[in-house]
């Protein structure tokens, strides 16, 4: 069970990347969100939504299962960053540009961990607040990404 904890974990190897393992956990999330995008675009949200919740739950599981052998939140897991851009694109039309914004926003929330994301870590330190710190950092980059669309559509 420990080893596919660190396949799921890892978002399939993509935690092993050696430099800037977080962007390339985001990457793997949006490979995903183009397949499923570029296969059955009808079903975008419903299959996102429930990549999220699995994501979430799974990922809260593999967490307690790594932990042991790898540490509190090591850098190699990275299904939390694929979880947190998926919030990012729900809801949101396909654009190239779009994907690149939800891109940007993830990693600018994940990264700095404002308004209150780095206290969840800090607060809770378990398995859970690995996954919950992106999961909040996707809802603020998911609120602003809407905000831009919002403000494209009213003024430009």
């Amino acid at each position: 069970m420990l080893k596919l904890a660190k396949i799921i974990a890892t978002s399939f190897g993509f935690g092993y990347a050696p430099v800037a393992p977080g962007t390339f956990g985001t990457i793997f999330g949006i490979l995903v969100y183009l397949a499923i995008h570029f296969t059955i675009p009808a079903q975008i949200n419903p299959l996102l939504l429930a990549l999220i919740v699995v994501g979430t739950l799974v990922g809260i599981w593999c967490c307690k299962m790594v932990e042991p052998e790898w540490g509190h939140d090591s850098g190699k897991i990275v299904l939390d960053e694929s979880v947190g851009v998926w919030i990012t694109l729900l809801f949101v039309p396909f654009q190239w540009w779009i994907v690149l914004a939800a891109f940007v926003l993830f990693r600018f929330y994940d990264i700095l961990k404002p308004l209150g994301i780095k206290k969840i870590d800090e607060g809770m330190h378990s398995p859970a607040s690995v996954m919950f710190d992106d999961v909040l950092a996707g809802i603020y980059a998911a609120l602003t990404l809407q905000g831009i669309l919002w403000l494209q559509q009213s003024y430009f």
